[in-house]
């Protein structure tokens, strides 16, 4: 959130005076294009930055300026209490530091929003632990230490040696190049190239982790959105998939999609229901997936599948019909 890293910055150059842009962005974690961005979005602001030219230059602010936050109004106040993601810290280790941000952030507030906005805040829940129907979200344990020493090596550019217990597979030490790290549905994965090649490490299998002092070989720059379409297209298109065309409940629409690879086209029939071309990992998978919707999704094509649910059902049948 950009309101977050504005403030962040200005933190920053309030605490350790004088920082150039190559700091300020391994701070933040952008680019210093991003950083210079910043920068004149904060002169524009009225708040007073200025930059020092030559060898140990950088940017500081105006001396004697006082950095109360007197450019947030109430929402933005509120936004920046609610903001911080507690699940995406924690996976990448970052749960405490999360916590102590906020703290300086509200602390900076200036007094009649920093009362209002805690007060709201209370009046807001994010992620709760369980749902409606008290399900529990499922949440890998990740060590903070391992994290830690992943972070480490991805924010220095460093080679990173990793214990990785892929599945159905021993673990085994890998020497991997860092790239970046990503968070999807509260699951961490690291972004590497080993010998070259892509790779993608989910972190809750990652059992032990080493920085190295060599340089990774990775280029300067990521655009780690893209990095992670690409990597998500391509395992979309591997392996054993298998495409499906299911008519389905409009009311169980998203429990379906939210269990399939990809969604390949979708209309509505005359009855109101819904038809949706989907793409599973494998023949189990898309079985699974369709039985657990019951007669609220049946599925039209392939054949076999129909066949497969068809005696699954059968045999339930013959279970429950049969005489104590």
């Amino acid at each position: 959130m950009r309101a977050d890293r504005l403030v962040s910055l200005v933190l920053l150059l309030r605490r350790h005076g004088r920082l150039s842009a190559a700091t300020l962005s391994r701070e933040l974690e952008v680019s210093t294009r991003t950083v210079l961005r910043d920068i004149e979005a904060l002169s524009a602001a009225g708040v007073p930055v200025y930059a020092e030219r030559g060898r140990h230059g950088g940017f500081a602010l105006s001396p004697g300026f006082r950095t109360e936050l007197t450019g947030l109004n109430h929402d933005e106040a509120l936004a920046l209490l609610v903001a911080g993601s507690r699940r995406g810290a924690q996976a990448f280790g970052l749960g405490s530091a999360l916590a102590s941000a906020m703290l300086k952030v509200v602390d900076a507030l200036p007094e009649s929003h920093r009362n209002a906005a805690a007060d709201v805040a209370e009046r807001l829940l994010i992620d709760p632990e369980t749902d409606l129907l008290s399900r529990r979200p499922a949440v890998e344990e990740v060590s903070d230490a391992i994290v830690a020493e992943i972070r480490r090596a991805v924010f220095a550019g460093h080679r990173l040696r990793i214990r990785y217990a892929a599945v159905d597979q021993p673990p085994k030490w890998r020497t991997v190049d860092p790239i970046g790290l990503v968070t999807v549905r509260d699951q961490g994965y690291l972004l590497a190239t080993r010998s070259g090649a892509d790779r993608t490490y989910r972190l809750s299998r990652v059992l032990a982790a080493e920085e190295l002092t060599e340089p990774a070989q990775r280029p300067d720059r990521v655009d780690l959105d893209r990095a992670w379409q690409e990597r998500g297209a391509r395992f979309r298109t591997g392996g054993d998939q298998v495409t499906v065309l299911v008519r389905v409940d409009p009311a169980r629409r998203e429990e379906l999609v939210d269990t399939a690879l990809a969604v390949l086209a979708e209309e509505a029939d005359e009855e109101g229901r819904l038809r949706l071309e989907v793409t599973f990992q494998d023949p189990r998978h898309a079985e699974w997936a369709l039985w657990r919707l019951a007669t609220d999704a049946e599925a039209l094509a392939p054949q076999w599948l129909r066949a497969s649910l068809r005696d699954r059902a059968a045999a339930i049948a013959i279970r429950y019909g049969a005489s104590s």
